[in-house]
């Protein structure tokens, strides 16, 4: 008798129950309906996204510390990860130049603001003061001072991730120079502290529907979708470009690597729709730190890259900030020549550094530029608050592949990069094998009681004198498998 075939609205009910890519579409979907048919309703929802983004930064720094630490510590050699690092600067700025370049390019072949002929005198120019919050982008050398910790506490405290970064690249080398035989008991209480860390991320997780229905809408509701209809050609133009970006970035992961990035997209689609709908890549690095490693990367370049980029390697930002200088030079009939457009280019390749948590960082940094021109009035910014939000899916998408391509290119730069496991992991096959300690089914990891076995029987490396081992479980397990399980006869 043939297996019953479950109802349609049943296999519905369990995809929306077990699927979390689905019950983020779902809320996706919902929240649009909802904040178009009750926008006075929906503009009071913000706090679900709100509230979600601010469990998911509480978490972030720690476990940063201690990806970055463990994995300075079972890499047995700091040079290796100072390389890591300097290759990672290298690509973010080739990269983020590039983005630049094609946004300018793009912005000059299609003129979005050219006809608008507005007024620079009727803008409201207080209105990017309020969004702002009169704060402005730090200096280069304010820049690094941030970066620079003043208490071990205060780093984790404010969520400075590359104060977090600097800490942990200090006690990393630090358990390098002490080795095995003095401190014994710090490596693993950290790796602990990890498994511990990314088991709240799997509970914070389970509140991510909510965090999109809230979000987008409020979006709706606030902003509405007349606003499309009136920076169309800006909007159309902005995401085209970052298709194309999208696309140069495919070119080059599959060059460096051998990987399909549109593979890698299927693979991480349940964090890419999350951070849409939350138009924040924070709220899904956890979990982005934690599909890089399982594909493949190894966990010093996963731990010191991805946080990195987050404050170097914003390429949609900056596909943004190209686009929108020429926007408004064009919406009030400036016309910037080729020298002006190059330090356009040139501004935005510093200011862009700075721009990472700071409260209206675009506006900063697209002043900032008006003003080193002196031929946009700063007042002329204000034509993008109307625009800005709808831009954030369009930065969270470019930005993180951005950083993820930067994982995986780097990785394979540095020989950190385990280019078959990658291929497996992304292609979504259901593999057992010795090297993974874990099974793989399209994208996602099958766990065993709750517990995540992802390196528990893959050789660690040495740290100083400590002899590789495996877990005790795992001892004899070969030996009981040929026991229990005859090899094939030939022929």
């Amino acid at each position: 008798m043939p297996p019953s075939v479950p109802s349609l609205p049943r296999r519905v009910a369990r995809t929306l129950r077990t699927s979390l890519f689905a019950q983020v579409t779902c809320a996706l979907v919902l929240g649009i309906v909802v904040g178009k048919l009750w926008p006075d309703t929906a503009t009071a929802l913000q706090p679900l996204g709100d509230g979600f983004t601010r469990l998911i930064k509480t978490v972030i720094s720690p476990l940063v510390f201690c990806v970055v630490v463990v994995g300075i510590a079972k890499a047995g050699d700091l040079k290796a990860f100072g390389r890591i690092g300097v290759k990672a600067l290298i690509w973010f700025e080739v990269a983020s130049t590039a983005a630049l370049v094609i946004g300018l390019v793009a912005a000059n072949v299609v003129g979005p603001g050219k006809g608008m002929n507005v007024d620079p005198s009727s803008l409201d120019a207080a209105a990017v003061e309020e969004t702002t919050g009169g704060g402005h982008l730090p200096t280069t050398t304010e820049f690094v001072l941030n970066a620079l910790p003043q208490s071990f506490v205060g780093a984790f405290a404010e969520n400075e991730l590359l104060q977090v970064l600097i800490l942990a690249c200090l006690v990393g080398a630090a358990l390098l120079h002490l080795g095995h035989t003095k401190v014994p008991q710090v490596l693993p209480a950290i790796e602990q502290a990890q498994d511990i860390i990314f088991a709240v991320v799997g509970f914070i997780m389970r509140l991510a529907p909510l965090a999109v229905f809230g979000a987008m809408a409020h979006l709706v509701g606030n902003y509405g979708l007349g606003v499309m209809r009136t920076y169309a050609k800006l909007i159309v133009l902005c995401y085209v470009a970052a298709a194309l970006f999208v696309a140069l970035l495919a070119v080059a992961l599959k060059l460096v690597t051998g990987l399909s990035l549109w593979k890698f997209l299927r693979y991480i689609r349940e964090e890419m729709l999350l951070a849409l709908g939350t138009a924040s890549t924070e709220s899904v690095m956890p979990r982005v730190m934690q599909k890089l490693r399982r594909a493949g990367a190894r966990d010093d370049a996963v731990g010191l890259v991805l946080p990195t980029g987050y404050s170097f390697n914003l390429d949609g930002a900056s596909l943004y900030l190209s686009i929108g200088t020429l926007f408004i030079a064009q919406a009030v009939g400036v016309d910037l020549s080729l020298g002006q457009q190059i330090t356009v280019v040139l501004v935005l390749m510093l200011t862009s550094k700075g721009m990472a948590g700071i409260p209206g960082s675009a506006f900063l940094a697209l002043s900032a530029t008006a003003s080193s021109l002196g031929a946009i009035p700063a007042g002329a910014v204000a034509l993008l608050l109307g625009v800005d939000r709808i831009m954030d899916s369009m930065r969270v998408v470019t930005n993180l592949l951005g950083n993820c391509v930067a994982v995986f290119a780097v990785s394979r730069w540095e020989g950190a990069l385990d280019i078959d496991r990658a291929k497996r992991v992304l292609d979504g096959e259901g593999t057992l094998r010795p090297d993974d300690g874990e099974k793989v089914v399209s994208g996602e990891e099958v766990v065993s009681g709750g517990k995540d076995r992802r390196d528990e029987t893959r050789t660690e490396a040495p740290v100083q004198g400590i002899p590789a081992q495996k877990p005790k479980e795992f001892e004899g397990l070969k030996e009981r498998q040929e026991l229990k399980e005859p090899a094939p006869e030939a022929g």
